[in-house]
């Protein structure tokens, strides 16, 4: 009797005719309030899961007693209670790697629209108010030369980083967990602690995983620190930051400006003041859509799975 898998993301058919030729297969391209129940239905006999965007609970887990791998088409793994795995002895796997380069080609790209103020420009231009040469008021900021602070120096923060040193001539300071001594050799890298770092930076990357140690933990307090010609740069988890906060440091001119791929809310409600702010460039959490990155994390999630419920050595664990 074959194994039982719940697919709860669109994956490309080629993927869904491997789990089909060896597994029991139930597919929702998304899982909505319209059919949540069928999904929770599935998942009672499911051996593996596989999918992406969407919180699973305890409860979900907890009425799936043959379920022994969960693997997530994404680098984050804070939709999954990890302690809940642990104490199950559940495998869960993610796809970090493949996403690297895209995630930081997005990053560096809120880095120059941000300072150059690209979408607000753009967007003028487009309603017809391009009338003649540009004054002070639309001017932008330098990014080369510059100090970009990174907080948080894995792989991904190690990508924009490389891009900032090697491109631009960037100023690199971090502050990570340990010290991370490859970025210092290739990149020039300086080891800070958090304060120095957002005193001296005209561009603070937050590069972290959400926990229960990092959730809100930048806020008020963090952005008072900066200079107020500073551009913030968030495209980790929304809910590291405290939104409030930021928008009042917006508002307020504490800090300059802010490039936002990632929100507490997601989809950000249209009513969110940070959309009302020209200092804000704002993108639907996009940071590793494209064709061929999203293509990659699906193939390795499949492959993840497999091994899984094969009892192989499962590629990339989360734990």
């Amino acid at each position: 009797m074959k194994q039982r898998v719940v697919v709860y993301k669109k994956l490309p058919e080629h993927l869904m005719e491997r789990l089909r030729a060896e597994f029991d297969v139930t597919a929702f391209d998304r899982v909505d309030a319209g059919n949540r129940d069928a999904f929770a239905e599935a998942l009672k006999s499911a051996h593996g899961m596989i999918g992406a965007s969407l919180q699973i609970s305890n409860d979900l887990l907890e009425a799936a007693p043959d379920l022994r791998i969960a693997s997530t088409v994404s680098v984050g793994v804070d939709q999954f209670d990890l302690n809940y795995f642990r104490q199950r002895g559940l495998q869960l796997a993610h796809t970090p790697g493949v996403l690297n380069e895209a995630t930081a080609d997005t990053i560096f790209a809120l880095i120059l629209s941000s300072a150059r103020r690209v979408v607000e420009l753009a967007e003028l231009v487009k309603a017809g108010q391009w009338k003649g040469s540009i004054g002070e008021a639309q001017f932008g900021v330098n990014v080369h030369g510059k100090t970009l602070g990174m907080i948080g120096m894995g792989r991904i923060g190690s990508a924009v980083a490389r891009r900032a040193h090697h491109g631009f001539g960037m100023k690199i300071l971090y502050n990570n967990t340990r010290p991370n001594p490859e970025a210092e050799r290739e990149l020039d890298a300086t080891f800070v602690s958090k304060e120095d770092l957002l005193a001296q930076s005209d561009f603070v990357c937050l590069m972290l995983p959400l926990t229960a140690q990092t959730e809100r933990m930048f806020g008020a307090r963090e952005f008072g620190l900066m200079k107020r010609s500073a551009i913030f740069i968030n495209a980790s988890r929304g809910r590291i930051v405290d939104e409030a906060a930021l928008v009042r440091a917006l508002q307020d001119k504490t800090i300059h400006a802010a490039g936002l791929d990632v929100f507490e809310v997601e989809p950000l409600p249209a009513d969110s003041p940070l959309l009302s702010l020209s200092n804000v460039v704002a993108l639907p959490h996009i940071g590793s859509a494209t064709h061929e990155t999203r293509l990659a994390m699906a193939e390795l999630a499949v492959d993840n799975l497999i091994a899984g419920l094969r009892g192989e050595t499962v590629p990339h664990l989360a734990l």
